[in-house]
């Protein structure tokens, strides 16, 4: 049963996939992916208790294993599934009904998104570096054909600039793997690829090989997290992805990613000592800040205006992470969920205006609070959280992370760092305030003929359940403490 409960995660959405394919999305199939959903939350949650009380859990013959970070990861993955998979059917309906997607067009969407969300949850089960260097390909793969659906010319190039970008990652780690997995054949310790091994058998690895491992894995998989200098896919990719899908892409993918970057650090801090990863981190997470900060400053499309909020997010992700201390990890963790889902609602806030708007500019966008009240108090209190306002989860995530940096001895960094999120909020303040505030205009642009005006009731619910999600992590973690508590100590050494 234990086996059942670990492997349902990735199973469930595969057969979700098949389902798809064999019948079709209609009336009767349209909630599959929601049902799915709330099945990978369900059985993450049950996981993450199983190893809150008992310890790591493994299944099909080691394959799998979930230990505290694992189900947490897990839990994230479900919650904001289920925040997409809620609002999905009525943006297909939207798109069919204009003209813009068939049937067809959504059977391959809900099919891919299904196998999209099967292989990030066998990314953060994968017990063996290979598997979840398999898993994370696969995601590039799936999620390819989504950010390209409306097959438009914009959204042609900006899959084959993800492909290209994404793949020269992987391929980076990949490379690094081999060298990791050299390493550990000249120690001796058996460990090979295995996750547990590594980290019980990496003082003995050889430091220079391991050392060029290293940074291979955290560029490669850094790459994928959307961390600079490899982020250029990221704005093009989320800015042309179907609404649902850059929900999942902003909020997990990414995070899927940074996860193994957080997997690398603890081998190569017993290998190399905790300077090594803390020196990589640091560059990168400064670069990601100030790239976000810059390019937000003359921002003119909400949906990029998002993305380069999720590269702030991965850059103070990655301070936290060079941190390094119980405290900043916990943090670390909390951030991962809480920016998961608000930035979730945001993206589907911003599917939505386009529907209704039929710009993507913020400049098209005027007196959204007068036509769409509800989706414009949504979109600007999904704005207030995502820039870290009380009681929201971001605020106190980004003041454990503050707290772990001045405290673990990247003072300087984090101030830097606190300097350029301050530009980075006051800069999708005035955006956002743009696009609601004001007086109306004329509806204009193909997409905004016989619109519907009323937030459809399941994506209303979506996006209030992940602020409201967000405002109770922000007042207290309840249930999630000990999980936390555990899976910090695990990134942090102390397990």
């Amino acid at each position: 049963m234990s086996s059942l409960l670990l492997a349902a995660p990735v199973v469930v959405p595969a057969l979700g996939a098949l389902g798809y394919i064999a019948f079709g999305w209609r009336a009767a199939t349209a909630w599959v992916g929601s049902v799915s959903a709330a099945v990978v939350l369900a059985a993450s949650i049950a996981t993450a208790a199983q190893v809150v009380a008992t310890g790591p859990r493994s299944a099909l013959a080691g394959i799998l294993r979930a230990d505290a970070v694992s189900a947490f990861m897990l839990i994230v993955i479900g919650a904001i599934a289920l925040i997409a998979a809620l609002a999905t059917p009525a943006h297909l309906r939207t798109e069919i009904a204009a003209g813009r997607a068939s049937r067809r067009t959504a059977t391959r969407h809900s099919a891919l998104v299904q196998a999209f969300l099967a292989a990030m949850a066998l990314a953060v089960l994968a017990a063996n570096l290979g598997v979840l260097w398999v898993a994370v390909e696969a995601t590039t793969i799936v999620t390819a054909f989504l950010v390209g659906q409306r097959r438009t010319k914009d959204a042609v190039e900006a899959a084959w600039k993800y492909v290209v970008i994404c793949s020269a990652g992987i391929a980076l780690a990949l490379l690094g793997i081999v060298l990791l997995d050299f390493a550990a054949q000249h120690a001796g310790s058996g460990a090979g690829l295995d996750w547990a091994g590594l980290v019980a058998s990496a003082g003995g690895l050889d430091p220079a090989v391991t050392r060029f491992a290293v940074v291979l894995l955290i560029v490669g998989f850094g790459t994928k997290a959307g961390l600079a200098p490899l982020h250029a896919w990221l704005p093009d990719a989320h800015s042309q992805a179907p609404a649902p899908v850059s929900a999942l892409m902003s909020g997990v993918l990414l995070s899927v990613a940074f996860y193994a970057v957080l997997r690398i650090k603890v081998i190569a801090d017993v290998a190399l000592g905790p300077e090594f990863t803390r020196a990589l981190l640091v560059i990168a997470a400064l670069a990601s800040l100030v790239v976000a900060a810059t390019l937000l400053l003359a921002q003119r499309d909400y949906k990029r205006m998002l993305a380069y909020s999720s590269i702030e997010h991965m850059g103070l992700l990655a301070l936290g992470a060079a941190a390094g201390g119980p405290l900043a990890m916990a943090a670390v963790l909390l951030h991962i969920l809480g920016h998961g889902l608000v930035k979730s609602v945001l993206f589907l806030g911003a599917g939505r205006i386009l529907q209704v708007t039929g710009s993507s500019r913020i400049s098209g966008v005027r007196g959204l609070i007068v036509r769409q009240p509800l989706l414009a108090g949504l979109v600007g209190v999904g704005v207030l959280a995502l820039i870290g306002l009380p009681p929201f989860s971001v605020f106190a995530s980004e003041l454990g992370i503050a707290r772990g940096g001045f405290t673990d001895g990247i003072g300087w960094a984090m101030a830097a760092g606190l300097v350029l999120v301050l530009v980075i909020a006051a800069t999708l303040i005035i955006h956002t305030s743009r696009m609601l505030l004001g007086s109306a205009p004329a509806p204009q642009g193909p997409g905004a003929a016989g619109a519907p005006t009323r937030l459809p009731l399941f994506a209303a619910a979506a996006m209030t359940l992940g602020l409201a999600g967000a405002a109770a992590l922000g007042i207290s973690a309840g249930p999630l403490t000990e999980l936390l508590q555990l899976a910090a100590d695990i990134l942090a050494g102390a397990r």
